[in-house]
């Protein structure tokens, strides 16, 4: 096999590499900076030049080289390269070739074109390792355009009525792209620090987004009327939200489309939008490949892998330590609903 499941994560024999291992190996090839894919610890890290400043900014002092997309680089035995995959600014599918045979990890991914990520480009290849985190037929989304004009609608109410609109997203690549839809013109935008801290690194590469305030512990909110104050979901019941009153919460998330999680939530409103792939993009992802063996893995695997099997694949589940973008995922341990 190309590529193996060990207990560190995914490995390449042929060039005695893991791809984003959940635990310390010698070197990492990562296909974006969330935290359930880079880890602490490893050696030495590869990624995307365009992931390279997020995955400073998270893990510290790495060791770490960078690739281009496209770029070939022979590792050993093995001929990688870095594919977009449309998830997060600088996110990767890795494509690795060993005589003549190709295996694809996708990392997270996602089909619908954005502001601010690279746009999904399906790689050919024989053998496929999908994420299935949003893996059911429940799961389509709503057009961008049709979440940003539900965002603003939302915001420019409340505004009107004197009322701030607290917005959980997720501090890396959720956030920036909310920040990328909204209407500047309704009122100011405030922004917790896991948030702005990451703007800044995205702005430091050329990404546009609209200017933000940064809510400081002097900041005084009746300065504000009528802002929209973004920040990662756990702070939307901590005491840090609550100089934000009268207000209004919402919350940008795939995880919307199920009946009752805005209730488990307890937010007002719920926008879905999420940065993995619906269960449409999945299924023309895959195809899209041509692969003819699947490997299931982050998200709803053993239904997911049922049905590709049901439809002729030859697909199979691959047992992770981290779960991906779960309901239940705390903002350190995902960062990415």
């Amino acid at each position: 096999m190309v590529l193996q499941f060990k207990p560190q994560g995914i490995y390449c024999p042929a060039g005695d590499f893991f791809i984003d291992p959940w635990r310390p190996v010698d070197r990492a090839l990562i296909t974006h900076g969330h935290a359930d894919h880079a880890r602490p610890g490893h050696a030495r890290y590869l990624c995307t030049a365009a992931a390279a400043p997020v995955m400073r900014h998270r893990l510290g002092e790495i060791t770490l080289d960078t690739v281009d997309y496209g770029e070939t680089r022979q590792i050993g035995g093995a001929r990688v390269s870095f594919h977009p995959a449309g998830h997060v600014p600088g996110s990767a599918q890795v494509r690795v070739e060993v005589d003549g045979e190709v295996w694809v990890v996708s990392g997270d991914y996602k089909t619908e074109a954005d502001r601010l990520s690279e746009p999904f480009e399906p790689v050919p290849c024989h053998s496929f390792i999908t994420e299935c985190t949003f893996g059911l037929p429940v799961f389509t989304w709503t057009p961008e355009e049709d979440a940003a004009r539900q965002i603003n609608d939302w915001w420019a109410a409340n505004a009107a009525a004197g009322t701030f609109s607290l917005l959980g997203a997720y501090s890396l690549g959720k956030a920036q792209r909310v920040l990328s839809l909204l209407d500047p013109s309704i009122g100011p935008i405030l922004t917790h620090g896991a948030v702005e801290n990451t703007n800044v690194v995205l702005r430091d590469q050329g990404l546009a987004l609209p200017d933000t305030l940064h809510v400081t512990p002097d900041l005084k909110a009746k300065d504000h009327p009528g802002a929209l104050v973004l920040a990662p979901p756990s702070a939307l019941g901590s005491t840090w939200a609550r100089r934000f009153r009268p207000a209004s919460t919402g919350f940008a998330s795939g995880w919307m489309r199920l009946r009752g999680v805005r209730r488990r939530r307890a937010v007002d409103r719920g926008f879905v939008m999420s940065d993995h792939a619906d269960w449409p993009g999945l299924l023309s992802a895959i195809k899209a490949t041509g692969a003819e063996n699947i490997y299931a893995t982050h998200g709803y695997t053993d239904i997911f892998a049922r049905y590709l099997n049901e439809q002729g694949w030859n697909a199979r589940v691959v047992p992770t330590e981290f779960t991906g973008e779960s309901l239940d995922a705390s903002d350190d341990a995902e960062d990415a609903a």
